[in-house]
């Protein structure tokens, strides 16, 4: 299967290509940049077949198969219609747009186009939330009352582009999503108020810390913070009725990376989160191959499951950009 890329984001030299080489059913053939000798230096410095000036050129190439989505939050949308309408399936990075209105506007292009949409959220795909979602099942900690989770990192390059907000960057875009979507798959709903303790840090125009929650039908919640000024941290606890899973780290678990059942502060399950040390991103690109190959049925498409994000996302940082509070939708 030949894969090509636009743009040459450090997210597709450090996770996209190791895990398509770990997969082995695919090809990066082509990547597309602004500049193509720059590109053309990018893949043979990675291993991709060719690059090339616009990223045009890869979408009207007939032997490309699927396009992976790098591009800062800003040129999702209009780049990933045009590739959905150039009848390509699409992997677009998180957010798949930086507004619900957009949301709506690729998720209309994408219901009639023949190409299949991901948003690149792979954590759904991993053993971890099979593992997580059984425990669930079999009343492993009762009812889940409240899911709290926290993704940071230190960001401190001026130039990065999700520090600009003329490409929508921000880090509740960024890494707060995730959170966003955790919780979503947890309670299998989406929630009805943002932000009653919603504020935020920003630096010209740009959120680069938060902190909130969001409420969910049934009286249950998720308390999360993000941000770009602090160490790498991230992390997920989920709180029930008859006690509590942790999990170090619920979006890119590793080899040390572990998801414990709590109760009655001990542990009775405490096992690796990413026993196969498969890279995070192999799962969810082995799925779309054997989609594309007839070979299992599509999940978590973002036909289905980007709407609620990115309206939980504008009601939080609407929020933490007025009165604390904001309705979801």
């Amino acid at each position: 299967m030949r894969w090509g890329i636009l743009g040459t984001a450090g997210i597709a030299e450090s996770a996209f290509l190791p895990a398509l080489a770990e997969v082995g059913g695919g090809q990066a053939a082509v990547v597309a940049g602004r500049d193509g000798a720059r590109a053309a230096r990018w893949a043979g410095r990675h291993g991709v077949g060719v690059g090339v000036e616009g990223y045009g050129t890869v979408i009207e190439d007939p032997a490309i198969e699927a396009v992976y989505i790098p591009l800062p939050n800003g040129l999702h949308a209009d780049w990933t219609i045009a590739a959905l309408q150039a009848g390509k399936t699409v992997l677009c990075e998180k957010p798949l747009c930086a507004t619900p209105a957009e949301t709506a506007r690729v998720l209309a292009v994408a219901t009639e186009a023949p190409g299949l949409l991901w948003e690149a959220f792979v954590f759904p795909f991993h053993d971890q939330m099979r593992r997580l979602e059984a425990l669930l099942a079999d009343g492993a900690i009762g009812e889940v009352r409240e899911v709290s989770s926290r993704f940071h990192f230190s960001l401190d390059d001026p130039e990065d582009v999700r520090l600009l907000a003329s490409l929508s960057g921000g880090s509740t875009q960024d890494v707060g999503c995730y959170s966003i979507r955790l919780a979503r798959l947890v309670f299998g709903t989406e929630p009805d108020l943002a932000g009653a303790i919603a504020d935020a840090v920003w630096d010209d125009g740009v959120d680069v810390e938060l902190w909130g929650a969001l409420r969910f039908p049934g009286e249950r919640r998720l308390v999360l913070s993000c941000g770009f000024r602090s160490a790498s941290d991230t992390g997920a606890r989920l709180f029930g009725t008859d006690g509590e899973i942790r999990m170090t780290n619920p979006f890119h678990p590793d080899v040390g990376d572990t998801l414990e059942v709590i109760r009655d502060g001990a542990a009775l399950v405490s096992e690796a989160a990413a026993p196969s040390g498969e890279r995070s991103f192999a799962p969810a690109i082995r799925h779309i191959e054997r989609v594309l190959r007839d070979l299992e049925p599509p999940r978590h498409l973002a036909i289905d499951e980007a709407a609620g994000n990115a309206a939980a996302i504008a009601a939080l940082l609407a929020a933490a950009g007025s009165t604390g509070r904001a309705s979801v939708g």
